[in-house]
């Protein structure tokens, strides 16, 4: 229920609250850093994903915890003092919160002092899930997938545990950089902060204010060059409060509020979760491996300083967390132009980061797209490869060859086909001269003035001419200036059966006493078809 008392001291205890945690934050980290220097719990950087350089302590988590949990205890010391300063719900409000997060920050401890595998992680963090539904914060449907239709508890319970553990490691997957993944939850936390506001629930904005000023204060020990790390303490620790907070909150929101504003205003992370799962898939690594391609590495190879990096994301973050205000008054039109503001910045920011993975992924999207033309041009190869088979003479056989490369990718193509000197003798009458060495070439360009220069760059294919005898009857060599355009034919059918029928055709003719073309009545003849143009 609301607070009893007048505005302005509502506004009052809300900053007076904020201000406690902020100070009860500053000072205990700092206490906690100069305990962890001198025990000796800190970490050295271990590998290349690591940007320090000296070992520094990474249990900062535990003095926001401490803060936050104190603050709360001021809170409910001032309820029982001033009657009018209490929330009938206070309890009902807070513990179904405290306890699983609690169990998370337990969890980040242990991680921080013995690392464990992301999968006890992920069990712990999805038993701290489902005590959050047990507890009745839970999501009940998801109208803008699928409608207002409230969901069983067979889909209700693993949507709830999902996003938490989306939620959870979204901002433990982002603490690779001084102060970036408390910065980030700084913002978000302050848009919980102000929908609870709007929703009518004070003690989540509360705890919210609350967690606040306990992130703030940690900064100041945690920015650009840090003291102290988060840690898994601190970081699953924020990002599970955020998902429970935005699940209380979302109790007495309207459905748009309680769904949109929080995935929204958790922005970074979660488009760095996404980022870092698609890549890992595409390039065929396992998910929970790490590497040195997270948004803000890509940051740094592009130059930027480690704390202009860490500026970079925070008006990133800023702008998601205003986008998701402007949810609070949602109509059609509103929540349009934010997700085309959001697409369209997640497009252009993915594309100047320059992540391979995509690149080849935008490859074989431009690939399907042309798959028209490749069936046409592949249809060209297996076409002159039956055709092959039959060819009676050289001319034939240029009319073939260009038939078949005439329409496709290659601008060119240089066939060289010879008698080994041992087989001379059994040479009996064929278009060369008893007393030359049997060889000859067939030369081949595209016409157009685009193709009249043939010094320029380009790149050639050179295949062996090898029958199924293995008796090797010349070269064939196809030519392609270097062009942005990608190849839309297969390769593997010119390496393949076309290469040995070329080579069966050449050893034919060669061995024939007779070069001239038969009838057309006889049968024996497939005329040359055209491939299909461009």
């Amino acid at each position: 229920m609301p607070l009893c008392v007048p505005g302005e001291s509502v506004a009052i205890f809300y900053l007076g609250i904020f201000v406690v945690s902020l100070l009860l934050s500053f000072v205990l980290t700092k206490y906690v850093r100069d305990i962890a220097n001198r025990r000796g719990w800190t970490v050295a950087p271990l590998s290349d994903r690591h940007l320090h350089v000296r070992p520094i302590p990474r249990i900062g988590g535990v003095a926001i915890v401490l803060a936050f949990l104190v603050s709360l205890a001021i809170v409910l010391s001032i309820g029982r003092l001033y009657p009018a300063f209490a929330f009938e719900t206070s309890r009902k409000a807070i513990w179904p919160i405290l306890v699983p997060g609690f169990l998370i920050f337990l969890l980040g401890v242990y991680d921080d002092a013995f690392p464990v595998s992301p999968y006890v992680k992920f069990v712990g963090q999805a038993a701290a899930g489902a005590l959050l539904y047990v507890f009745g914060l839970r999501i009940l449907d998801l109208p803008v997938l699928f409608g207002h239709h409230k969901f069983p508890h067979l889909l209700s319970l693993p949507f709830t545990i999902l996003w938490v553990l989306a939620i959870t490691n979204a901002f433990n997957l982002i603490d690779g950089l001084d102060g970036l993944a408390a910065g980030a939850a700084l913002f978000s936390t302050l848009v919980v902060f102000v929908v609870s506001l709007f929703s009518h629930a004070p003690w989540v904005a509360l705890m919210a204010l609350a967690l606040s000023g306990s992130i703030l204060g940690f900064l100041r020990y945690n920015f650009n060059p840090a003291t102290i790390f988060l840690g898994d303490c601190g970081s699953l620790f924020i990002g599970f409060m955020l998902s429970a907070l935005a699940l209380q909150g979302a109790q007495k929101a309207p459905t748009t509020i309680a769904v949109a504003i929080p995935v929204v205003s958790f922005g970074l992370p979660i488009v760095e979760t996404a980022v870092s799962i698609l890549r890992r898939l595409i390039a065929g690594r396992p998910i929970f491996t790490g590497d040195r391609e997270h948004i803000h590495h890509k940051l740094l190879e592009r130059g930027l300083s480690h704390r202009q990096v860490v500026i970079v994301l925070y008006a990133v973050s800023a702008i998601f967390a205003l986008l998701s205000l402007f949810l609070l008054w949602p109509t059609g039109s509103t929540l349009g132009l934010v997700l085309a503001v959001l697409g369209t910045g997640i497009w252009f920011g993915v594309q100047r980061l320059g992540y391979l993975e995509f690149g080849e992924l935008r490859r074989v999207a431009r690939r399907t797209m042309d798959q028209p033309q490749i069936f046409v041009n592949n249809l060209a190869i297996r076409r002159a490869t039956e055709e092959l088979k039959v060819t009676r003479d050289y001319e034939q056989l240029c009319s073939v060859l260009t038939a078949a490369f005439n329409n496709n990718d290659f601008d060119g193509f240089d066939l060289f086909w010879s008698l080994p000197k041992s087989e001379w003798r059994e040479m009996r009458v064929g278009p060369l001269a008893a007393n030359v060495e049997p060889l000859s070439t067939m030369k081949w360009k595209r016409s157009g003035p685009e193709f009249a220069d043939t010094s320029g760059p380009s790149w050639n294919l050179n295949l062996d001419l090898v029958t199924r005898n293995h008796r090797k009857q010349g070269t064939f060599t196809l030519h392609r200036h270097y062009s942005e355009t990608t190849l839309q034919v297969d390769v593997n059918l010119i390496t393949g059966a076309f290469q040995v029928a070329l080579a069966e055709a050449l050893e034919r003719l060669l061995y024939k006493a007779d070069s001239k073309v038969p009838a057309a009545s006889e049968g024996s003849f497939m005329a040359p078809q055209a491939a299909g143009s461009h």
